[in-house]
């Protein structure tokens, strides 16, 4: 890619002209004859309400996801199970990293066959003594050292160890995550069986029931796998999500590595692996396990962090995506990804403007509809489906509506992030998300032990 500097202009110029494009969206209708401005929003609605149903509705009927156990077991055991690198990238984890490594060594895999390396970055904690303490009792445990210096954020500490793996397959875990004793020998096998260039695992949150803020972000988490799933079903695109996601070494080297030059190494890499015609397949069970934020400063932070890293890769990456490289439904399903999930937060800003403007009523509202119809299909299937690791919110109509109206976070975020982009430079730094490392591996059951 082009140097940062000159990357960021090109995102800044883009960033201006996706939000004028967007007010106009928003503001134009409202100088429309009454007769005639709900007829763009309602042509939206309409067609992307068509895929909508096509999506998240086949899973509320379970028609997805039902076969993925029987694949993961048909495929275990036909073959010897190839080599694997786990790979975590952490900075000041002290209170994580312990747990992880001890839960890693609890993987069932065969012997030899699997290494944990841990790319120090810089860490000002006791996270380095640690990694050492632990070193002298696993000796499958390799560390590496980056200097505060170093440059590309996670991305750089990826492309790091990236240069010393050997192993077949790649698996990337933030420092808190926490897996089921079978993971790996489930996944690897349904990777392998499904021809996926890589797979990305649900994320399930450990401590969902610790406030309504995190029993939201289970719910979240919940509706992205449904969704995803069912953009695959329809000949659609899945993305990864950084935390428990498998590549093929061999189609991420292809694909040109981790890119220094993005706020979200994970959304990026999705995007050029399917640019360079490497499939990203969504496994449900196991799930890998992870903390949600606990406040709302916190969520913000992380959500602005997301937000830019989902349009970044749109800015960087358009000319490919409706080039003859993807085939005619993938580019429908991501031009509506793109429409609910970008276009649409901000055309509504822009349409309540032109509300107050013009002394008119709002016009996007039937476009507003179904994306949080959608969303509470979304959730609905996801939390009523039968899933392991931590329990899914229960769904009941106070739980639904916290999700939903939990989602509208993202119409404030997304205009945020948007005129943000537009107006200042970007300095690209490792922002990591504070992991606390509370007890919570006794709330943790492992059907592999159970």
């Amino acid at each position: 890619m082009a140097a940062g500097g000159r990357t960021t202009d090109h995102r800044r110029g883009k960033s201006a002209l996706f939000l004028i494009g967007c007010g106009w969206a928003g503001m134009a209708p409202h100088w429309l004859h009454e007769s005639l401005r709900l007829i763009p929003a309602l042509t939206l609605a309409v067609l992307l309400g068509g895929y909508s149903l096509r999506t998240v509705l086949r899973q509320v009927f379970g028609a997805i996801g039902s076969s993925e156990p029987a694949q993961a077991s048909a495929a275990q055991g036909a073959e010897p199970l190839p080599a694997v690198d786990v790979v975590v990238a952490a900075r000041d984890e002290q209170a994580v990293i312990g747990r992880l490594v001890e839960r890693i060594a609890q993987l069932n895999y065969p012997q030899g066959q699997m290494r944990l390396w841990v790319i120090d970055d810089a860490s000002s904690d006791r996270t380095p003594q640690v990694l050492a303490e632990l070193q002298e009792r696993h000796p499958f445990l390799q560390v590496l050292r980056r200097e505060p210096d170093a440059g590309g954020g996670k991305s750089g500490a990826l492309n790091l160890v990236l240069q010393q793996l050997q192993g077949r397959w790649m698996f990337v875990l933030d420092a808190d995550a926490d897996l089921q004793s079978d993971t790996l020998e489930r996944l690897i096998p349904y990777a392998e069986a499904g021809g996926w260039s890589a797979v990305q695992l649900r994320k399930a949150e450990v401590n969902a029931t610790a406030n309504w803020l995190t029993r939201a972000q289970a719910m979240e988490m919940a509706l992205d796998a449904v969704i995803q799933q069912g953009r695959l079903a329809v000949g659609g695109v899945a993305e990864l999500r950084g935390n428990g996601q498998l590549l093929r070494r061999d189609a991420l080297l292809s694909s040109g590595g981790f890119n220094e030059d993005t706020v979200t190494d994970d959304l990026d890499l999705s995007f050029r692996l399917l640019l360079d015609g490497q499939p990203i397949g969504i496994l449900w069970d196991p799930p890998v396990q992870e903390e949600a934020v606990l406040s709302v400063a916190a969520l913000w932070r992380q959500r602005q962090r997301w937000a830019e890293g989902g349009l970044q890769r749109f800015f960087d990456y358009w000319p490919g995506l409706i080039s003859e490289r993807l085939s005619a439904s993938q580019k429908l399903d991501l031009t509506s990804f793109f429409l609910l999930q970008y276009f649409l937060p901000v055309v509504a800003i822009a349409d309540l403007i032109g509300a107050v403007i013009t002394g008119t009523r709002p016009t996007i509202w039937p476009l507003s509809f179904v994306a949080f119809g959608l969303s509470g299909g979304a959730i609905l299937a996801g939390c009523r489906r039968p899933s392991e690791g931590p329990a899914l919110p229960a769904m009941n109509v106070w739980n639904l509506l916290l999700g939903i109206a939990y989602l509208s976070h993202w119409f404030v975020v997304i205009p945020w992030t948007t005129l943000r982009m537009a107006l200042l430079p970007k300095s690209l730094v490792w922002a990591k998300t504070m992991h606390l490392g509370e007890e919570e591996e006794s709330q943790i059951e492992d059907p592999a032990t159970a």
